[in-house]
């Protein structure tokens, strides 16, 4: 079983899915961040937006032949997995978690409004289809409920939700 935990920056994948982790014997969580990182697997620094573009070629690569894996990005829902846990965030509460981390006002207002728009939610469901994808909604909740949320996605215990989450009126 593969599963992706993606969503936009600061959704709380990667602090839900550490949490997750002791808890799912056999599984091991990969944070592609990390990998991209360690492995220097990207193409470029893009200055602008202070970011590394990833090489989804590499990082496929780089995946290959790994099963019983949690893979923890923005990223995730791009690659061959069997479950896409999309954990969402109401837009002007991201923002604020992005800019208390010390992201640019620009690079939150921006992550905030790809929330809004259900862009990683689009793509996952779009690359896998609405029946693997599993949205969870992380907005004022803690982040072992989120982890509870996410080990029913791992173990067959709750049902796909994509379109669940609207927070299209953040745009208004």
């Amino acid at each position: 079983m593969r599963v992706a935990i993606t969503g936009t920056p600061g959704t709380g994948k990667t602090t839900a899915s550490s949490l997750l982790e002791p808890r799912l014997e056999g599984y091991d969580v990969i944070h592609l961040n990390e990998v991209l990182e360690r492995e220097g697997l990207y193409t470029e620094v893009d200055e602008e937006r202070d970011s590394k573009v990833a090489d989804l070629d590499a990082l496929a690569a780089w995946l290959e032949g790994r099963k019983d894996v949690l893979v923890e990005s923005h990223l995730a829902h791009h690659f061959e997995v069997d479950r896409v846990a999309v954990l969402r965030c109401e837009p002007s509460q991201l923002e604020n978690r992005l800019r208390n981390r010390g992201e640019s006002t620009a690079k939150a207002q921006e992550n905030a409004e790809s929330e809004a728009l259900d862009v990683v939610l689009a793509e996952a469901v779009d690359i896998h289809g609405q029946e693997s994808v599993y949205e969870i909604d992380t907005t004022d909740r803690d982040p072992e409920a989120v982890a509870d949320d996410l080990e029913a996605v791992v173990r067959g215990d709750r049902e796909p939700s994509a379109g669940t989450v609207d927070f299209v009126g953040y745009l208004a």
